[in-house]
């Protein structure tokens, strides 16, 4: 679960956004309030703060997002619950407050609106209120059973790991298999395999790299794997063609049936890979030893 928190000066706005029965909105929580609409408890928010002029955002915004698995299966009342473990973590039991489930997307999630000012007249201390707002949901997920930040946060890094191994080997077969010699068939033997190859151009309009997308995923190609950085694969590509010399290597490419300019670090990155490749292949096979 993920917790968001913020103080605001729109009151009467954004608890007519919370309210809202296009998105069919429901109250899953309220305390030290009467009214029945929007604008009665605006009012009632309005008379307590009121007692402080000297604060200018008067209401603390939240928004408390189940994970989508988590969202589906809770109940109204178990929403009441989170909303409740909540506002104890955040220490706001004695000041008014309203919360409304959302669950117009996928993505339930609920709003709350509590009352900066409390009967005293004194505003709540809003310091670091985004960080203190994610640890209490943090606290709060962990006792109702639900699924964590932490947890959210290493399911997507495994994800991303099995993803970004799944284009190397990807790109390791066409690279062994098919060994293209043009960046127009490196990419289509990609595509081929449902890997899009994304060329990146700079502000001076010239080729300084590449971008993975697979199964929604985007990464850059460093980021796959640091072999695959775009002078590696530009490189790879130049020799699979027989050429040896950095110096034979040009520095445009045609691209998508275009001629299209190198950047300085690109054209310097094959080169320099050029070399390393024609190094090895000299250790590899006794040459000059």
């Amino acid at each position: 679960m993920i917790g968001k928190g913020t103080s605001i000066a729109h009151t009467g706005t954004s608890i007519e956004y919370g309210w809202n029965q296009e998105k069919d909105a429901e109250i899953v929580f309220s305390q030290h309030l009467a009214g029945t609409d929007t604008q009665e408890i605006t009012e009632e928010f309005r008379l307590i703060q009121e007692e402080n002029t000297r604060c200018q955002k008067k209401t603390l915004s939240f928004i408390l997002s189940p994970t989508q698995e988590d969202g589906k299966n809770l109940s109204t009342e178990q929403l009441g619950e989170l909303t409740q473990k909540f506002i104890k973590e955040m220490q706001l039991k004695e000041r008014q407050a309203i919360a409304f489930v959302h669950r117009d997307k996928a993505h339930t999630h609920v709003h709350l609106y509590v009352n900066r000012i409390g009967f005293d007249g004194k505003a709540y201390n809003d310091s670091f209120i985004g960080k203190r707002s994610q640890l209490a949901a943090e606290n709060v997920a962990k006792e109702m059973g639900l699924t964590t930040v932490k947890e959210v946060q290493l399911e997507k890094e495994l994800d991303s790991i099995k993803v970004r191994l799944e284009i190397k080997n990807i790109h390791q077969r066409v690279m062994e298999n098919q060994r293209p010699k043009t960046l127009d068939s490196y990419i289509k033997a990609m595509q081929e395999r449902n890997v899009e190859v994304i060329p990146s151009i700079n502000k001076s309009n010239k080729l300084q790299g590449f971008r993975f997308q697979y199964q929604g995923h985007s990464f850059k190609a460093s980021e796959v794997h640091r072999p695959m950085s775009g002078g590696r694969i530009m490189a790879q590509l130049t020799q699979n063609r027989g050429i040896t010399k950095p110096v034979e290597v040009g520095k445009s490419i045609q691209l998508l049936g275009k001629t299209v300019e190198m950047s300085t670090n690109l054209a310097t990155s094959i080169a320099k890979n050029i070399i390393k490749k024609t190094i090895k292949k000299a250790i590899d096979t006794g040459i000059g030893i």
